[in-house]
């Protein structure tokens, strides 16, 4: 019995003659463009219910997680450098995996104006939807062709990301005393 991938079975299973099959950047079949516009979509209303979460933190109507979140030393840092670099920061945290959503909620909470904050926002909201529309379908296909060839593979490459991730976050967790940084000591009044 041969296994295909649902891109390849697709492919193959075109009879009238086309040669065109669905393409490395489609998921199931569906069209670049969907997938596209589905991902800008998605990350463009997240994003907005991130920084409108941090103008309520602002405006001192939502206390709990979020007030929280921005009192971590982290984002205290994110929240200077949004201060001082404004829509940039905005749009070039799309670049990044989970420091977009402190910057977004750094931007709502110094009530960044919101026509800078939205041009920003599109800008980043298409850059972002362009890498995972690419990237992100090639790794769901390439996952699914694996996976149907070869499933102790997959399961073991999962594995092995599983066992890195879990490495990185204990040895964040667990620095040594010398690892830390120190807090400078405050000055004598005197």
């Amino acid at each position: 019995m041969h296994l295909t991938s649902p891109a390849l079975a697709l492919a193959s299973a075109d009879t009238a003659g086309n040669t065109a099959g669905p393409g490395v950047f489609t998921i199931a079949g569906v069209p670049f463009w969907v997938v596209y516009a589905a991902a800008f979509g998605i990350v463009l209303v997240r994003a907005q219910a991130t920084y409108w979460a941090g103008r309520g933190v602002a405006r001192g109507t939502s206390r709990g997680r979020f007030a929280d979140a921005l009192a971590s030393p982290g984002a205290v840092a994110v929240i200077e450098r949004v201060n001082r670099w404004g829509p940039p920061a905005v749009t070039l945290s799309f670049f990044t995996v989970g420091v977009q959503t402190l910057v977004n909620l750094a931007a709502g909470y110094l009530r960044m104006p919101f026509g800078r904050y939205l041009a920003a926002l599109l800008a980043g909201c298409a850059v972002w939807a362009g890498i995972w529309t690419t990237v992100g379908t090639a790794a769901v296909n390439a996952a699914i062709a694996v996976g149907l060839r070869h499933p102790v593979t997959l399961v073991a490459v999962g594995l092995g990301a599983v066992a890195l991730v879990t490495w990185v976050l204990y040895r964040l967790t667990h620095r040594a005393p010398a690892d830390r940084p120190v807090a400078p000591a405050p000055e004598d009044a005197s």
